[in-house]
């Protein structure tokens, strides 16, 4: 194991971290860099799908934190939100946002992509794109507003307005998709690849 590659996550996101660290995989995190508006009004420019807008905006984040580590297996990973009237959902600008976006995604389905990306010496070597598609039941307007007075604004940085291992899960009366992919980051694939690699044990 001292020579397998060290896993450098591409993002200073605390829920990705949280979810590596719970599974005992040993990471490092650096800031990607990435203008991120910039680079998601790019890609939706060029009229991607949300699974590979999802991919790309992964790829890119993992492409820009490469430059900035000497080596190792740096990971890049996104959520995109495709709501159910074709667009795509990104995180809340502010509370009155987050109502609309959850009263958009009210007693339809919706499908969610979490991407993750590995680059190596400056090229992508491994790439999964996990897929969820989640069933949200007809919320009221009464419960929207005591749902964000309660989540306002610990959910301002979820794309789709929810966490699932807190009070999200009462948006929903049924759930397709692992929960890791939910929660942002296709884990199992990803453990996988590590003990491929030597980075975990097999």
């Amino acid at each position: 194991m001292t020579d397998a590659p060290r896993l450098v996550l591409a993002s200073q996101s605390a829920s990705r971290r949280a979810m590596l660290a719970a599974a005992g995989i040993a990471h490092d995190a650096v800031a990607n860099g990435l203008d991120e508006e910039a680079a998601k009004a790019a890609l939706a420019a060029e009229g991607l799908g949300a699974r590979d807008f999802a991919d790309a905006l992964a790829e890119l984040k993992a492409m820009r934190a490469a430059t900035r580590v000497s080596s190792g297996l740096v990971l890049g990973a996104d959520s995109v939100v495709a709501a159910p009237d074709g667009g795509l959902l990104d995180k809340p600008a502010g509370r009155d946002d987050a109502a609309t976006q959850l009263r958009r995604l009210s007693g339809a389905q919706h499908d969610l992509y979490s991407a993750a990306v590995i680059v190596e010496g400056g090229r992508p070597v491994w790439r999964h794109i996990g897929h969820a598609r989640l069933h949200v039941r007809a919320l009221s307007d009464a419960f929207i507003e005591a749902y964000l007075e309660a989540e306002w604004p610990a959910i301002s940085g979820c794309v789709g307005c929810y966490r699932v291992e807190g009070m999200g899960a009462q948006l929903f009366h049924r759930v397709e998709g692992d929960h890791w992919t939910i929660l942002g980051l296709p884990l199992l694939p990803l453990a996988a690849y590590l003990r491929d690699r030597g980075v975990l044990l097999s």
